[in-house]
């Protein structure tokens, strides 16, 4: 498929559309405009998903509101590897894998960029136990199954940036974390779908986590334990990938419950993943649920 980065969105003059395209200017941060205010133009594709962009159609919208790059029954069940920074794994005090920990999350938690608002469970409210886990996202863009760690790229679409939104005193009284890393909308992903031509090499990658402003995470990912192709091939041994699988590859250290004193969210709270060069910045503005 021939882009470079896409965009999927509703444009600012129909609030009933939703489009794919190319944003104008190849350099723009489309995650850190939209939160300016700042009108972002977009070539509009003739597809109606990143998995099928189609060709530029001549048009140009402005965005609206910025959508996750998939659809939650295009990624269905998301893919996600904990422990996967070697600074992370020692801050959390706990061993270096020898092979990738593997939890899930559902498609309900999929979830929008900003403006959409990113929601603090009530329960988590409760627990005052809201935490962001900077990442790289990987969209898988053809069905795999017993791929090898060399041919894994093929499979591979392109990347974006996720936050893995984690409700940690529910973690901390389980051994599986799928119940506390699996809210509704505790996955958002964006702003961009980046073409993985764009990013030959993952580890030139540099990636930060922002609380209120505030540098919280920033690492280069050379400090990936597990690197995508491995990744990519250790979750299709056995296991079919579909198309618009979502795998969400680790978090640096710097989460906020290992900080002292804690960093934790809250209602209000923005905070901002950004992955550069390439992918830009996903912000998400945390809201207790009602």
């Amino acid at each position: 498929m021939s882009f470079d980065r896409l965009v999927r969105f509703v444009p600012k003059d129909d609030d009933n559309s939703i489009l794919i395209g190319e944003p104008s200017d190849s350099s723009v941060d489309v995650g850190a405009a939209v939160r300016k205010g700042e009108d972002v133009q977009v070539k509009v594709y003739s597809g109606k998903s990143v998995l099928h962009a189609g060709s530029p159609t001549g048009k140009t919208a402005v965005i609206g509101r910025i959508l996750s790059p998939v659809t939650q029954e295009e990624a269905g069940t998301i893919r996600c590897i904990g422990l996967n920074y070697t600074k992370h794994a020692l801050e959390a005090k706990m061993e270096i894998p020898n092979i990738p920990t593997v939890f899930l999350k559902p498609s309900t938690s999929l979830a929008d960029p900003y403006p959409a608002p990113t929601i603090i469970p009530k329960h988590t409210i409760a627990s005052k136990s809201a935490d962001y886990e900077a990442e790289l996202a990987v969209v898988i863009g053809k069905e795999a199954k017993n791929v090898s760690e060399a041919g894994a790229l093929d499979y591979v679409l392109g990347y974006t940036a996720s936050n893995d939104i984690s409700s940690r005193t529910s973690q901390f009284a389980q051994t599986q974390w799928c119940y506390s890393k699996g809210f509704d909308g505790a996955c958002p992903i964006g702003p961009v779908l980046v073409n993985k031509k764009l990013v030959p090499d993952v580890g030139a990658l540099h990636l930060r986590g922002l609380k209120n402003g505030q540098v919280m995470q920033q690492s280069p990912l050379t400090d990936l334990i597990f690197a995508v192709p491995q990744i990519v091939s250790f979750l299709s041994q056995g296991t079919t990938l579909p198309k618009g699988t979502v795998i969400i590859t680790g978090t640096p250290a710097g989460v906020g419950f290992a900080k002292k004193p804690q960093e934790l969210l809250q209602d209000g709270d923005e905070f901002v993943v950004e992955i550069l060069p390439h992918i830009g910045s996903l912000y998400n503005v945390m809201q207790n649920e009602k």
